[in-house]
């Protein structure tokens, strides 16, 4: 009974109380109130998280948050392109595109700045990066540079038979990753040094009842922030458009939520001295993100026959171009650097200042 009194058991279910009272459509103090309890839930969710990953080890702990934050996503995305049509054609593109731009400079950065004002200088396995930076260049290049100068369909659109292979190329790219995470390469993405872990603490025994009630209620917490977003996104987007902002902020809005519990989860683990663990998340959840959401929206898309734009214009290709090749400089020598972080923060600042000034 005391297990179910604990604040991350109580936020997810208030929130789902309050979404289905239907309060959330005509009251504006209620939309307040349930930003809130998004928020919360998404704390929530982190919590649940780590609990899971400390039963499981690393990196399979890593694993299982991004992939349930990639469901969030393609759950927001898809439900959006149903009900909104035509008009969404390009939310999918605008949300991984923005999902990207954030953890890359966003989550990154944060990471080793951070972690190197606290630790000064942290290590980390150079080999997982390489494999994580190998496949997602690959992905980017497949799924979101391609479409924009192929020529079988005019504009940012793949035909039928490239959207099909993008999608396998994706899909194959992704679980090769995942088996060398695993199983193949499992020893570079563990903790590495024998002071990596200096700060943090013994684990804990985490026994069956507390596992497995702390995995329901990832779900439900993922779940109730799926839904949260969903219904606040056209208050998010009004307000936006109040203001003459261009509507692709939206996607940046979708994008920043959806990846909190995992910009949190890895701004912990940075602070803990624990940056192998950040670095796992973060380029985890960016191959998940691009990896799984796109070949996921593209069958919806070939199913129901909606029009689907993959491809970034040029400014967005070299933004996003400068944010990889950064990336890869930043983690090239297994040890971290504050100047790193505030480069990474600077191009982020740039993606979204470009955005609003054009």
């Amino acid at each position: 009974m005391k297990q179910l009194l604990q604040w991350s058991i109580i936020i997810p279910a208030l929130s789902w109380i309050l979404f289905f009272s239907g309060l959330i459509d005509n009251s504006s103090i209620f939309q307040i109130v349930a930003s809130l309890l998004l928020i919360l839930s998404v704390m929530s969710a982190v919590h649940h998280s780590e609990i899971i990953a400390e039963r499981v080890g690393e990196p399979y702990g890593t694993i299982i948050l991004a992939i349930s934050i990639t469901v969030i996503e393609v759950s927001i995305i898809v439900s959006l392109m149903l009900s909104e049509g035509p008009e969404a054609a390009s939310l999918a593109r605008d949300t991984v595109y923005a999902a990207t731009m954030l953890i890359l400079n966003g989550i990154i950065g944060l990471c080793l700045l951070i972690g190197g004002l606290k630790h000064y200088e942290q290590n980390f396995s150079v080999s997982s990066v390489t494999i994580g930076l190998v496949s997602l260049v690959s992905i980017i290049v497949f799924t979101l540079v391609f479409p924009t100068f192929t020529e079988s369909v005019k504009g940012s659109y793949y035909s039928m038979p490239q959207l099909v292979f993008a999608s396998i190329a994706c899909i194959v790219i992704y679980a090769s990753f995942l088996f060398a995470q695993t199983s193949r390469y499992r020893q570079y993405f563990l903790t590495v040094g024998d002071d990596e872990n200096e700060d943090a603490v013994e684990p804990i025994a985490i026994d069956n009842k507390t596992f497995y009630t702390s995995l329901v209620f990832l779900i439900v917490s993922l779940g109730i922030v799926v839904l949260l977003a969903k219904t606040l996104s056209p208050t998010i987007e009004s307000i936006i458009v109040s203001y003459h902002l261009p509507k692709t902020l939206v996607g940046v809005v979708i994008a920043a939520i959806i990846l909190l519990p995992e910009a949190i989860a890895a701004i912990i683990a940075a602070r803990k001295n624990r940056l192998q663990t950040s670095i796992n998340l973060a380029l985890g959840s960016a191959l998940a993100s691009i990896g799984l959401t796109i070949p996921s929206v593209a069958v919806v898309c070939i199913i129901m026959d909606m029009p689907i734009i993959l491809g970034l214009d040029i400014k967005s290709i070299v933004l996003l171009a400068l944010s990889v090749f950064t990336v890869m400089l930043s983690l090239s020598k297994g040890k971290s650097n504050i100047v790193y972080g505030v480069v990474l923060l600077v191009n982020l600042f740039a993606f979204v200042f470009l955005m609003i000034y054009p």
